[in-house]
């Protein structure tokens, strides 16, 4: 028992031990076959295979057949060898043949061996001489002893001959049997195209089987022609053959609907059938379409093509909204091959006219009502070889649901540019009356090209390179009625050199058009009579300036004068009109149920464009002409201080000491100075924000989208959806709908809150002044200006902040008089009309003033012309400080309100004669001086050139970057030129104005 269980324990442990060795020797092999494996495999194609192999479909590879077989016709099982049966099979490559003896072939279907009449064909199966069948076994499928060959029976009693396959008597083809009462086509009938034709008839006999090449500006011989042109037209004259018949006008299509006067081509054959058929009904009651016969022309009567395409309305209504939405052009085609066959019928979704290939959404979005298409790419021409071999024919209908509920199709007719008439390009024509409509088309013609064989390659393929579908909605309809469609195409002829390298540019469109000459006669009235009242204001505003520079004589700067202000005015009236036609445009095309409008093509825009271009020109010269005129001003800083005493001070050189006024600073003037220099640029609304922010709605809200050409509302798209054009009249009429009313509302956010709450820095401005006891005396015109009063109502205003926080309280507290310039009233801004005699006194100090073209520098002038220069300056002070309390009575002034009327026209009627007229404005006019009072020029100026970018770049981003640095540019010019200006004028010397 111990020995017994001593073993056990030693089996255990072996087991354990043998165990543990096989998992641990796994677990060192697997992961090495593991990396070790790769999937990879040989790279084979059937035709590699050898003739004793065959393409195994599930390995991917080439394997051998058996004994005594070869390779099928396709490649992919075994056949038995010529002179061998076939004694099993599987339905596959696995297959076991058996000899035959050598006096016996093969039977038909490869099971038996079978003896021959007439010896053995090259596959080892029984041949039968021409015009014989061969016969293997009974009806009832017994196989005979011994094969036979059976002659059909060709005489009169059968008219029977052997089928292609030899293996049936056929009925031989009825033009045989009428022709020669036999199955061959002895002389002198003619045999061509399979059919053989009696030469007693009035058939011509010398045809034209090239194809026309207009585009390469020669012509080809085409097999395809010359095999079957005469054939099928025979067909087709003589036996009303209805696919005969569908294949000449097939030949005819491809040959561009060319008609020729003087040589017999497929148009000129298939005319002269249509001729000679006069006496055969109509289809459908249509006189183009003849019984038996293809509608191919509308005919060639001169201005028919207006008539059929502008004078019978679709019976159907098109709407974008509501219970009778239809928004769905229903187009449908009948479809032919090359050989007159009718294929089926089709609807044209899915892309069955667009080469491009791209999504069904997106090919579909081509035929929905009132979006404009546009699909355009590049093809390799293999590529449209090997998808395009034989061409297909359509004639395109448009369907429809009568007010009956009943369904019909409208025929579409089409503008073949391709067409020739006499040799002349008549569809290029832009008058349509010469136009010839047509019917069919294809899109591509790899067939007529093909000079030899018709298994070779083409030399000259055709291709539909551009076709476009036209909608003209009816004038003044309400219920959305368009006239017929209209398929304008145009073919290439492409020289085939070497197709893999070669390829071909092909576009497809739909576009939408209306008669807009109502349109354009509305606008032209409206801008006859705007323009007439820029006319009118322009006469006014030069009136008024000749009033102001106290010149009553018309000269050459006045002529001047009036182009400047008419420049402006009239571009505020084309602004305003293409403003209104673009809001009109989007509004009664966006929002519209039954479609009334539809969208000006590319080509209507242009004069749109213009009148855009016109409105940004003449704004971009009024704007010119306010910068020029803020930074000529003359300006100038009254200092009211006085001295408050006399100090001590030694003289220089004598060393004596005398008693002297104490000196008044000059820096309350410095620092005014400075403060008129920053509010020179300040603007009522923030140009950043205005253009970030219209940006911001353009392109991420979405409202870019509004701009689309089609009937779509919607801010956003579905990016797999198709995307029209952008009409540029709806993305004008975004923009300058954005811009002004985000301007808008800035102007009136700055007005009634940031102002009133914030910050006013115009009225900061005038407060600052009268703190510093300095007033603004500014000139604009010769004899016109402003005069802002800043002297202090406490006499001195250079103190210490004791005294001065001491004169703010008592201000508040009402303890001191008001700072208007007459007495008891707070009015410190006034327009001034100075007379020409105080204009005279102040341009000789002025004179003095500005004599070295600037002020003096305090470094580098002599000390004469500095010394000269304060003098003047003091002067100056003096004269305009005396001007206004009144101590020259020779030139005194009146202060006096303006009436409404001189308000509203901006002129004043009474000239200053003898003294000169100060008027009360408490809207603070001087800001016309500065940017903040010409806000509505800047705002339709930064509109329009942000417009105009657009419109040349279609790009939103690239327009707001460069309209926000043509802001900076011009305000940096303003901002330099300007405080050059006022350095100038009140010797304010530059370095102080930061």
């Amino acid at each position: 028992m111990e020995t017994r269980g001593g073993a056990w324990v030693v089996m255990a442990g072996w087991c354990v031990f043998s165990s543990g060795a096989v998992t641990a020797f796994l677990l060192w092999v697997l992961p090495r076959v593991s990396q070790a494996q790769g999937y990879f495999l040989p790279f084979r194609q059937p035709e590699t295979c050898d003739h004793n192999q065959y393409f195994d479909i599930s390995a991917l590879t080439c394997v051998p057949c058996g004994d005594n077989q070869k390779q099928d016709a396709q490649g992919t099982s075994c056949v038995c060898l010529p002179g061998f049966q076939m004694i099993s099979s599987n339905g596959g490559p696995d297959i076991i043949c058996k000899k035959c003896p050598d006096n016996m072939g093969v039977t038909e279907d490869g099971w038996n061996c079978i003896s021959c009449p007439s010896g053995l064909t090259a596959e080892g199966k029984c041949h039968c001489p021409t015009g014989h069948i061969l016969v293997e076994r009974n009806v009832n499928g017994t196989l005979l002893p011994q094969a036979n060959c059976e002659l059909c029976d060709d005489t009169e009693n059968s008219f029977t001959k052997a089928n292609a396959l030899e293996n049936r008597c056929i009925r031989c083809e009825p033009t045989f049997i009428n022709a020669s009462r036999s199955c061959a086509c002895s002389e002198p009938n003619i045999l061509t195209g399979g059919l053989c034709i009696s030469n007693k008839g009035s058939f011509p006999s010398h045809l034209l089987s090239t194809a026309r090449l207009g585009e390469l500006g020669m012509s080809s011989a085409s097999e395809w022609f010359a095999k079957y042109l005469q054939s099928t037209a025979i067909a087709c004259w003589m036996y009303a053959n209805l696919t005969s018949c569908q294949a000449l006008g097939n030949i005819c299509v491809m040959n561009m609907n060319s008609l020729d006067t003087v040589t017999f081509d497929a148009c000129r054959l298939f005319q002269s059938v249509f001729e000679k058929t006069a006496g055969l009904s109509t289809v459908h009651s249509i006189s183009f379409w003849r019984q038996n016969l293809p509608w191919l022309f509308y005919g060639e009567q001169a201005g028919l093509a207006p008539q059929i395409l502008s004078t019978a309305p679709l019976p159907a209504n098109f709407s974008f909204t509501g219970q009778n939405q239809n928004t769905k052009l229903k187009f449908v085609a009948a479809s032919y091959d090359i050989r007159g066959n009718f294929l089926k019928w089709q609807t044209l979704e899915g892309g069955v006219l667009q080469l491009c290939p791209d999504t069904e959404t997106r090919l579909n979005a081509a035929y929905s009502f009132g979006t404009t298409y546009q699909q355009s790419c590049e093809i390799s021409i293999s590529k449209i070889l090997a998808d395009f071999p034989t061409p297909v024919f359509y004639d395109i209908y448009l369907e429809y649901t009568d007010k009956n509920q009943h369904q019909n199709i409208w025929a579409v007719p089409v503008l073949n540019l391709n067409l020739q008439h006499n040799k002349m390009f008549v569809n290029q024509d832009s008058n349509p009356s010469k136009w010839i409509l047509t019917r069919r088309i294809f899109l591509v013609d790899a067939i007529s090209g093909r000079e030899n064989d018709l298994e070779s390659q083409p030399k000259v393929i055709r291709i539909a390179t551009q076709i476009s579908l036209s909608i003209s909605l009816v004038p003044n309809t309400k219920n959305g009625n368009i006239y017929p469609p209209l398929i304008t195409i145009a073919y290439n002829d492409i020289d085939i050199k070497d197709p893999k390298s070669q390829s071909v540019k092909v576009s497809f469109s739909v576009k939408y058009e209306m008669n807009q000459g109502e349109a354009f006669v509305q606008t032209n009235i409206a801008l006859g009579v705007l323009g007439g009242l820029a006319v009118l204001s322009s006469l006014l505003k030069t009136a008024g300036w000749k009033r102001r520079i106290g010149s009553p004589m018309i000269d050459l700067q006045t002529v001047m004068k009036f182009l400047l202000y008419y420049a402006g005015d009239l571009a505020n009236v084309f602004f305003i009109i293409t403003v209104g036609t673009g809001l009109y445009w989007i509004i009664f095309f966006k929002a519209q149920k039954s479609v009334s409008v539809l969208l000006p093509m590319p080509v209507q825009e242009e004069g749109f464009v213009t009148y855009v271009g016109c409105a940004f020109a003449l704004k971009a010269l009024q704007f010119l002409h306010k910068i020029i005129s803020q930074i000529t001003i003359d300006i100038f800083f009254i200092d009211w201080e006085r001295p408050k005493g006399k100090v001590l001070k030694a003289v220089e050189g004598e060393g004596d000491v005398r008693s002297a006024t104490v000196p008044v600073s000059i820096w309350r003037t410095y620092f005014v100075a400075n403060e008129w220099n920053e509010i020179q640029t300040v603007r009522k609304i923030n140009p950043l924000f205005q253009v970030l922010t219209v940006l911001f709605f353009l392109e991420v809200v979405g409202f870019k989208n509004l701009a689309l050409m089609d009937s779509s509302s919607s801010l956003s798209r579905i990016p797999s959806s198709y995307i029209p054009p952008y009409s540029r009249i709806l993305r004008y009429a975004v923009t300058t709908a954005l811009w002004l009313v985000i301007g808008i509302i800035q102007i009136v956010f700055f007005a009634a809150f940031y102002e009133r709450f914030v910050e006013d820095k115009i009225r900061q401005f005038v407060d600052l002044c009268s703190m510093s006891n300095i007033s603004v005396f500014l000139l604009s015109h010769k004899c016109f200006g402003y005069y802002i009063h800043g002297r202090s109502v406490h006499g001195h205003a250079d103190t210490n902040m004791e005294e001065m926080n001491m004169n703010l309280k008592r201000e508040a507290e009402n303890l001191c008089s008001q700072r208007g310039l007459v007495p008891n009233t707070d009015n410190q801004t006034f327009q001034i009309a100075v007379s020409s005699q105080m204009r005279q006194h102040y341009d000789r100090i002025h004179e003095t003033l500005t004599r070295k073209n600037g002020p003096a520098r305090l470094l580098s002038s002599s000390a004469s012309t500095f010394e000269q220069s304060i003098k003047a300056y003091h002067a100056m002070n003096k004269f305009l400080g005396s001007f206004i309390d009144h101590v020259h009575k020779e030139m005194d002034y009146f202060i006096k309100d303006k009436l409404l009327l001189e308000r509203v026209l901006g002129m004043e009627f009474m000239e200053p004669m003898e003294k000169s007229i100060f008027y009360n404005d408490e809207s603070y006019s001087f800001s016309s001086m500065l940017y903040y009072g010409n806000e509505a020029t800047l705002l339709i100026f930064d509109l329009l050139f942000f417009c105009v970018v657009d419109l040349a770049c279609q790009n939103f981003i690239l327009a707001a970057f460069l309209t926000y640095l043509q802001q900076e540019i011009f305000r940096f010019i303003r901002n330099t030129v300007g405080q050059k200006n006022l350095a100038t004028k009140t010797l304010v010397d530059q370095r102080f104005l930061i």
